[in-house]
């Protein structure tokens, strides 16, 4: 279970701690458990700092307290602040990272059967698509449905979703895309085979939440070989 250590302190020395923490770091490294450390400043009070410090498990947490460069720092670090430091313990029993969750709700949406779904809650009015295959980017919603209605003319298809790494406002996603074809892709006419591809997509958000640009990188031309499309240029 993921546990998370919040350590709330009081300094009118930020700079001289943050240059500590840095040390911690160096002296630390391949050896700390912790996975991600984030520090807030109060907004009402410049004085109060709370730090994040995440580690995949209590034990894990426990064996970076164990280091003796940790001991060392912690000494230091009491001496730069204006009052003992403060430690909350958290088990984390909730941890919905809602930009990836946004980005296989996509996936989802453009390969459900039936009718495409409105796309208004997921990407923004003015979506920016990013693909090697098209000679020009596609802008805004309505030119960004077309372009899903188009493969969705050609193909029934889901997305099996192999990976997926979230970091600030951008989520990559790592796909492999399963379809039958069934209708005319780029001329070429209904061959009903059942064809696959890999590819991975990187999506940057807006402050609502919402998919503002994508970036695609995918084997089209091992799906035109699958369909065949390369069978003359081979003899």
């Amino acid at each position: 279970m993921t546990f998370v250590q919040l350590i709330e302190c009081r300094t009118s020395r930020f700079d001289e701690m943050d240059q500590l923490m840095d040390k911690w770091v160096e002296q630390t490294r391949g050896r700390r458990t912790a996975r991600h450390d984030m520090v807030g400043r109060d907004r009402s009070d410049g004085e109060h700092f709370i730090e994040i410090v995440e580690f995949p498990s209590y034990e894990e947490a426990m064996r970076n307290s164990n280091l003796p460069e940790t001991h060392r720092i912690y000494r230091d670090l009491v001496a730069l602040c204006d009052e003992m430091p403060t430690f909350t313990d958290l088990d984390v029993v909730r941890d919905e990272q809602l930009h990836e969750a946004n980005a296989r709700r996509f996936f989802e949406a453009i390969s459900a059967p039936g009718e495409l779904p409105p796309l208004d809650g997921l990407l923004t009015e003015h979506y920016h698509d990013h693909d090697p295959a098209n000679e020009q980017d596609i802008l805004g919603m309505d030119a960004i449905r077309r372009e899903i209605t188009m493969w969705r003319g050609a193909f029934d298809y889901r997305f099996d979703l192999d990976d997926q790494i979230g970091e600030g406002d951008r989520v990559c996603t790592r796909w492999t895309w399963r379809g039958i074809h069934k209708g005319e892709f780029l001329g070429l006419p209904n061959t009903g085979r059942q064809v696959t591809m890999t590819g991975t997509t990187v999506f940057r958000f807006d402050a609502d939440g919402k998919i503002a640009e994508g970036w695609w990188q995918y084997d089209r031309l091992g799906l035109m070989a699958q369909l065949g499309a390369l069978d003359e240029l081979e003899t």
